[in-house]
C-alpha cells in the first residue's frame, strides 16, 4: 500500500538539533481512520482502499450522496475520505 496518513493539523512549533539548528515542524493529530471502501480490479478496474477520517462532524456539513456512501460502510462520522492505491508486495 502506498505511505499516507490521514489526520488534522493542530499546530506548529520548532525543534531544535545537537548543533543548534532551528528546524520548523506540522503538529498532527493522526486517526482513528477506518476502511470506507475497498476497491479491487474486479470491481473498479484498479486496487486501492478508500480510508475516513472519523470525528464529529454535524450531518448538516455533510452532502447527501456522501452520508449515504459512509452510512453504507458504517462510517457515518467521517469528515473527509481520501483513497490510496494498493501496490503489490513483490514490487516494494
Amino acid at each position: 500500500m502506498s505511505p499516507g496518513i490521514l489526520g488534522r493539523k493542530i499546530g506548529m512549533t520548532q525543534l531544535f538539533r545537537a548543533d543548534g539548528q532551528v528546524v520548523p515542524v506540522t503538529l498532527l493529530k493522526a486517526g482513528p481512520c477506518m476502511v470506507v471502501q475497498r476497491k479491487t480490479p474486479i470491481s473498479d478496474g484498479y486496487d486501492a482502499v478508500q480510508l475516513g477520517l472519523v470525528e464529529f462532524v454535524k450531518p448538516a456539513r455533510i452532502n447527501k450522496p456522501l452520508t449515504g456512501h459512509l452510512k453504507k460502510a458504517g462510517a457515518e462520522g467521517a469528515r473527509f475520505t481520501r483513497e490510496f492505491t494498493c501496490v503489490p508486495a513483490t514490487t516494494i
